[in-house]
């Protein structure tokens, strides 16, 4: 089991964010205490198919010195498409 985490490069709140996933939500989650991030942060269905929490760069920089996995665009596109959850996200109208 691991965790994964992309580039910070998305811009957004004067900060740079990436993505972290991880085989198994409860892994997930139990990294996301690690780092100090709430669980209000958790991003997963219905709003979003794959499960996943939205990190600061410096949230990355931690995580990756606590063992996740640096990953390019492909490969946390990879992970994105292997732990998604079939139908998990509901059409907002």
């Amino acid at each position: 089991m691991a965790v994964y985490v992309d580039a910070a490069i998305w811009k957004w709140a004067g900060k740079l964010w990436c993505h972290m996933l991880a085989d198994e939500v409860e892994e997930l989650h139990g990294f996301a205490h690690k780092l100090a991030i709430k669980r209000s942060s958790y991003q997963g269905p219905p709003k979003t198919s794959a499960p996943h929490y939205d990190i600061t760069g410096l949230e990355r920089d931690r995580a990756v010195r606590l063992g996740a996995v640096e990953c390019s665009r492909e490969e946390i596109v990879a992970v994105f498409r292997r732990v998604r959850v079939k139908n998990g996200k509901v059409p907002q109208g």
